[in-house]
């Protein structure tokens, strides 16, 4: 069946608990397969468990506005895997409500099915903020962790957003971040910012530089990476609003901003100068909200990660970020990445998620730690950097627009 069908029976199992609430009942977990649909305090969830299951459990954390269903559902039903997931109570970015949404529904698994022997969290986008913040304030709840193009270094995206916006704002000469609340904020980027820098592959000087900045905070220069900002040009611009939840814990006063010799710019002049922002009173501290803050690389159980080199939503860098918390947690060795060839945000093959999946139960069963990429200098262009290119799915001429 195809993504779009599974998706459309997905959305009419939720739409069916508005007339038929309780599905089924009984506890289940030795016998047949258990299909059940049913809602907890503020949102729906779906459990999946295959006839003959194996007790092992993935609880799937998906994207910000994506769908519910876990893109692994045929893989793990076919290896004799369960599998759930929450609707989530929101819309919004809020994936500290949304963590416990997921433990909610782990809990209920437990309750109606029984205790898995092990339990594996699966994060895509915005998942993946929540995949590392249950590892690192849940000790215990996870035996392991599969992350694809994911918020690993969880606030760390706001940062890297209002970094983008503060430095287009610098390069345009505009003050294009005074009120982001503006009902035509668009309209104002649009009319400011476009005509002063241009857009990738038709940048005037100033856009060139604005694009060496852009370049240092989304990991180097990696490939595709321009490929994939030309999708997220202008929207990065309007993105997590300092109205927001997200956009208020951002904050810049830490980055060091970098640009290549010979555009003219000096890079010390360029951080004494470029507008700083702080986030908002309390709006990361560990105190007040745990998830919005800083994370600390303290992960107890292995994690796998899968991420797009050009992906200009959750970038490459949130990757090398939470590898330096590791280092410095001595933590590093239970966390293995593979870099994705490609350009763009949450599109890795089936194959290729399935791969890593059946990697990582091989290193939480039988301690066979899987390959990964070390491909973190930021002038890393070749694809490969350490040789592994299992994880690299095949780009079709016709799937990369020419830059002309």
């Amino acid at each position: 069946m195809s993504t779009s069908g599974r998706l459309a029976l997905v959305a009419a199992a939720f739409f069916v608990l508005a007339i038929d609430p309780v599905l089924s009942t009984a506890r289940a977990g030795d016998g047949g397969p258990v299909s059940r649909r049913g809602t907890y305090a503020g949102g729906s969830y779906l459990i999946e468990v295959p006839a003959g299951w194996n007790g092992g459990l993935v609880i799937f954390a998906h994207g910000y506005g994506e769908a519910s269903a876990s893109p692994l559902g045929s893989h793990l039903a076919a290896n004799g895997y369960a599998w759930a997931a929450s609707s989530y109570r929101s819309g919004d970015y809020r994936p500290d409500w949304f963590l416990e949404d997921t433990l909610q529904v782990r809990d209920r698994f437990i309750r109606e099915i029984r205790r898995p022997r092990w339990t594996i969290i699966h994060g895509q986008s915005m998942g993946g903020h929540i995949a590392i913040s249950s590892l690192e304030l849940h000790p215990g709840v996870y035996q392991g962790a599969l992350i694809e193009c994911g918020v690993t270094d969880g606030v760390t995206v706001a940062d890297l957003g209002l970094a983008y916006q503060a430095a287009a704002e610098y390069f345009a000469g505009a003050p294009l971040l005074d009120d982001t609340a503006r009902p035509d904020l668009a309209a104002w980027v649009s009319e400011l910012w476009l005509p002063a820098l241009g857009e990738p592959g038709r940048y005037t000087v100033q856009g060139e530089r604005f694009d060496s900045v852009v370049k240092h905070l989304f990991g180097g220069d990696l490939p595709l990476r321009l490929q994939g900002l030309r999708q997220r040009y202008f929207p990065n611009m309007i993105l997590f609003r300092r109205t927001q939840t997200l956009g208020r814990a951002g904050s810049t006063l830490h980055v060091r901003y970098r640009i290549d010799p010979g555009l003219g710019v000096d890079e010390d002049k360029l951080n004494r100068r470029i507008r700083r922002f702080a986030p908002a009173a309390g709006a990361r501290s560990r105190e007040t909200n745990s998830v919005f803050a800083e994370p600390t690389g303290h992960i107890t159980v292995p994690v796998l990660t899968l991420h797009e080199t050009g992906d200009a939503r959750a970038p490459f860098s949130l990757e090398q970020s939470y590898r330096r918390r590791t280092l410095t947690a001595g933590t590093s060795h239970l966390l293995v990445q593979r870099a994705i060839r490609w350009p763009g945000h949450c599109a890795i093959d089936g194959d290729v998620r399935e791969r890593a999946f059946d990697d990582l139960v091989a290193w939480i069963e039988r301690g066979v730690k899987p390959d990964g990429d070390t491909c973190w200098q930021p002038t890393c262009r070749s694809w490969g950097c350490d040789g592994h290119r299992s994880s690299t799915p095949t780009i079709r001429r016709d799937d990369v627009e020419p830059w002309i």
